[in-house]
């Protein structure tokens, strides 16, 4: 890697970046929106599916367009997930709050984020900065169609309707597989990792 590389990967102010820092600027805008969305303000409930669905998508859009134009960075390697916890996260929180999710899986996920963040964050005091892998990626996926789901105003609610339950039960328990396995990945990949 020569030095101009290196520098590259330093860069903080691009596209990619500020489409990250974009999504942690709405997190605690969606979760105000949420809380009153579901104490009675219908116009709140839609905007915070909206919010979240623009989010969730700067997701996807910073890591293609990173991937792309050739801007990925060390500050988008550590900030994109974190910025993927801080929204998954602070709905679920929010959606355990309101009743519509079992705290049990809430701290399930935060127990795997803070511990994942944890293992990172280590490695990272090691000149070792580890990306989103695959399987990571296909949980925060999982996780951000099980939210948009159970934020979806049905009328009469989604625990009320016997077909709605059925389909967040298989949401949940997706999500909660994939949850689980990316951790394990993470961990095995840390272990495999020659000592210093």
């Amino acid at each position: 890697m020569t030095k101009s590389d290196n520098a590259d990967l330093d860069v903080v102010w691009n596209t990619p970046n500020v489409l990250t820092m974009a999504r942690l600027v709405m997190v605690p805008v969606f979760i105000v929106l949420t809380w009153y969305g579901f104490y009675g303000s219908t116009s709140s409930h839609w905007a915070a599916l909206i919010v979240f669905i623009v989010a969730a998508a700067t997701d996807h859009l910073d890591g293609k367009i990173a991937r792309a134009r050739g801007l990925v960075t060390n500050f988008g390697k550590i900030w994109d997930p974190i910025a993927d916890k801080a929204l998954t996260l602070g709905a679920f929180v929010v959606l355990s709050l309101v009743g519509m999710l079992g705290w049990w899986f809430t701290v399930i996920v935060a127990a795997r984020e803070l511990g994942i963040t944890w293992l990172r964050s280590h490695l990272l005091k090691d000149g070792i900065v580890v990306p989103a892998s695959f399987a990571g990626k296909a949980k925060t996926t999982a996780q951000m169609v099980l939210i948009v789901f159970l934020l979806f105003p049905f009328s009469g609610g989604v625990w009320e309707n016997t077909a709605l339950a059925v389909v967040a039960w298989i949401l949940i328990a997706i999500a909660l597989w994939l949850t689980l396995h990316s951790a394990w990945g993470y961990i095995v990949g840390a272990l495999k990792r020659p000592q210093r």
